[in-house]
């Protein structure tokens, strides 16, 4: 459903430490995706397909610390990145980081909303033989 909140990120000054501490804290299951530069959090058990298993229940992420992502963000699921950030910008709204692809999975950006908030946005890549994309968490 666009517009519903599907991930969230943590950034980090020592992703090992923090890494350690939301394992313990929490029971989260953090894995190191070193090629990306980013880790992925497990807060909830997944299906076979990688999805949340408990309805309303995300999965997140974590990278170091930088530039304009300093503290935590949230996600929101569209169906089009660039006509989301048109509109933000058009709503006194900034783009941060445009549209980026991540893997195959689909593609990311952040904007910084009217109180100074940077806000993640996400689009799902079209599934094979689909035209158009479906949203869906890309924290498994």
């Amino acid at each position: 459903m666009a517009g519903g909140v599907v991930h969230f990120e943590i950034p980090a000054e020592d992703e090992n430490r923090a890494e350690k501490f939301y394992s313990s804290a929490f029971g989260w299951e953090v894995s190191s995706l070193p090629e990306m530069s980013y880790a992925m959090i497990k807060t909830t058990a997944t299906d076979a397909s990688g999805m949340p298993a408990v309805p309303g229940s995300i999965n997140g992420g974590m990278f170091r610390r930088e530039g304009d992502l300093r503290s935590p963000v949230i996600t929101v699921d569209v169906d089009d990145i660039d006509a989301a950030l048109e509109r933000i910008n058009s709503l006194g709204g900034s783009t941060v980081r445009a549209r980026q692809e991540v893997g195959s999975m689909g593609w990311a950006a952040y904007f910084r909303d009217t109180e100074g908030n940077v806000v993640g946005l996400w689009q799902n890549a079209p599934s094979e033989g689909e035209a158009g994309s479906a949203a869906a968490d890309i924290g498994a």
